[in-house]
């Protein structure tokens, strides 16, 4: 039999969880709870302290939202997860709840429809955010039903629930850290006096990461730590669990006039703010019980964090160090996909392995850190699911025909990479080879995009779209997301998503963002192909400042895959200008068998 997928039956402890969070609801006189994939920082990846979400659903993906009443459990998913929603969810009785985009509040709409008029619905203030604990409260106080976020159910419920993180914080120092703590600071409060504010609340752990020139490891695969911090005019004060900060850090950061107190105190020091005190704070990037915390008399000014632009745009020096880690990541590629080719057939490839082999590639590379999210390694009806993981329970074997989706990245001190490839196994359709010409010609139209400064990054997603879109083919993910300087792998503001996340998404000079358009045929096989792009200048008109595209990511598209008539002459001229660049800058970092892999690969094509 080709292509057996290993998976073990297990007995799901979901239903006895959702009996006791509804007896617990029952108590507090909750007729809906909320259990939203969120914590205190409203992190994308988080903690096992809050993975509530996936304690009491059984559902792992990192985006959703569950809603349970007394007769009813569902949990709300775009169509990335969706399939793997239906298999995680099926011996749950928990419903599938699909919905276009993960920005979409149809849960909300579903609470306002079906609860009645006096029912109150419940969620835990601290890690709903206060941007959709509005949204939230105005649908439903239209309706009459009241909104409590005054109870934590994951406390009350989860008997044995996971500690807070303990891994202690290290400093990202130079030379890859090339601006300082106290010009981060500088910056901040510069833009605190222009709001008129003098103190800033930061929950954001990639803003506090940033600012302070801090890295953690308290979530997998983003180096970040869980902490809050209190800016004022003079001082700031960190807050961070007791032992995560050595004395020598500690005093480090006294140098800066940076106070470390305990992660508990924070809500203490917002609510103890004094009269006079003028509170910039985020409402897109604070949660629903730290803004009531804030004393009524405190005037609080809501914008976006300062560190949220500041980070998004990379400087000449960091620049640099992401380009030499663009070519690090890509020689481990070479070296990998060099070992792939040559064990398939010879020895038995699962889809974890490929895993394994990818992260020992780039564990070989100087300043490597960890891998930047897990990596995606999906053989045909697998690589149809975009965050498809491969688990020691359920995995497929690598073998007979088809196509290999392996999207990966690396987070290293001098950058942070991801990347999607496709590469055929065994013999190849001509349909697999359509999907995989019209996904590149998407991916080379957003490349070659040139557009006026100031364009909002949604406004690019159709000219990724545009050849998928003219085959009648479409796919439910966004087109491309902005990426950290050894930070984050997800980072904002820009998105080029259809779905507009929030107003400030003007591509910038310095932003890094990836492009990966893909197709998916459910079943069969899927094709995504991923690249970072750098935001540079392109030229000034009398009609305004342009700006373009530099492709930063290093390693070949797999020609084999391609259905060449389907190109256009320009288009062909691009991939094998990107082809020679790639060669040109990997060929000195490799030897041997993986020299002669991006050799034959980075090969040009023509008509």
């Amino acid at each position: 039999m080709n292509n057996p997928t290993i998976a073990h039956a297990v007995t799901s402890p979901i239903p006895a969880r959702l009996l006791q969070l509804r007896h617990a609801m029952q108590s507090r006189g909750l007729d809906a709870c909320i259990i939203p994939s969120a914590d205190p920082h409203l992190s994308e990846y988080l903690p096992d302290h809050w993975q509530g979400r996936t304690y009491f659903s059984g559902f792992t993906g990192s985006v959703g939202t569950l809603i349970v009443t007394a007769d009813f459990a569902g949990l709300w998913v775009d169509s990335r997860y969706w399939s793997q929603a239906e298999k995680e969810l099926a011996p749950t009785g928990i419903q599938v709840m699909k919905i276009a985009s993960a920005a979409a509040t149809l849960h909300i709409d579903w609470l306002a429809n079906h609860l009645q008029p006096g029912q109150t619905v419940g969620a835990d203030g601290m890690v709903l955010g206060l941007a959709t604990a509005r949204t939230l409260e105005t649908a439903l106080q239209k309706r009459g039903i009241r909104l409590d976020t005054s109870h934590d159910l994951l406390q009350a419920t989860w008997a044995q629930r996971p500690a807070l993180p303990q891994s202690p914080v290290f400093e990202h120092v130079a030379p890859f850290a090339v601006t300082s703590r106290r010009e981060k600071l500088a910056l901040i409060r510069e833009q605190m006096q222009i709001r008129g504010a003098n103190w800033h609340f930061v929950s954001t752990v990639d803003d506090i990461a940033w600012i302070f020139n801090l890295r953690g490891s308290d979530v997998s695969y983003n180096p970040v730590f869980v902490a809050h911090a209190l800016i004022g005019k003079n001082g700031v004060t960190l807050f961070v669990s007791s032992g995560k900060i050595s004395p020598e850090l500690a005093a480090r950061l006294a140098e800066d006039q940076i106070t470390v107190q305990d992660y508990s105190d924070a809500q203490k020091a917002i609510s103890s703010l004094p009269d006079d005190a003028c509170l910039l704070i985020d409402p897109r990037r604070i949660t629903d019980g730290f803004r009531k915390a804030v004393p009524p008399q405190v005037h609080v000014i809501e914008a976006i964090n300062p560190s949220v632009f500041a980070k998004s745009r990379k400087n000449a020096q960091e620049i640099a160090h992401i380009r030499e880690a663009m070519e690090q990541d890509g020689a481990a590629l070479c070296e990998f996909f060099s070992w792939l080719e040559s064990a398939l057939g010879t020895e038995t490839v699962t889809e974890l392995t490929i895993d394994e082999k990818i992260c020992a590639a780039r564990a070989r590379q100087p300043h490597f850190i960890s891998p930047s999210f897990g990596t995606i390694a999906g053989f045909n009806g697998n690589g149809a699911m975009p965050h498809y993981r491969a688990t020691p329970d359920s995995h497929t074997v690598i073998e007979g025909d088809g196509l290999l989706l392996i999207d990966s990245g690396g987070q290293y001190l001098n950058g942070t990479t991801d990347i999607t490839r496709v590469m055929p196994v065994g013999k190849v359709s001509e349909a697999q080879k359509n999907d995989f010409t019209l996904v590149l010609k998407g991916m080379i139209n957003l490349s070659q995009m040139q557009f006026p400064r100031g364009t909002p990054s949604p406004a690019l997603d159709t000219v990724a779209r545009a050849p998928i879109w003219q085959a009648g083919i479409n796919y439910g993910h966004g087109t491309g997301h902005g990426v950290g300087y050894f930070l984050n792998v997800h980072e904002g503001p820009q998105s080029i998503s259809g779905a507009l996340a929030e107003a400030h998404t003007a591509m910038e000079e310095g932003m890094v963002t990836s492009n990966e358009p893909g197709i998916y045929r459910s079943g069969k096989w899927g094709v995504r192909i991923e690249n970072l792009l750098l935001t540079v200048p392109a030229v000034s008109t009398e009609f305004g400042d342009y700006l373009k595209f530099e492709t930063l990511t290093l390693c070949p598209i797999d020609t084999r895959c391609i259905q060449v008539a389907l190109m256009r002459t320009d288009e062909i001229a691009w991939l094998n200008d990107y082809h020679a660049t790639v060669r040109q800058r990997l060929a000195s970092r490799l030897s041997g068998a993986a020299l002669s892999w991006l050799r034959e690969r980075t090969e040009p094509i023509s008509h």
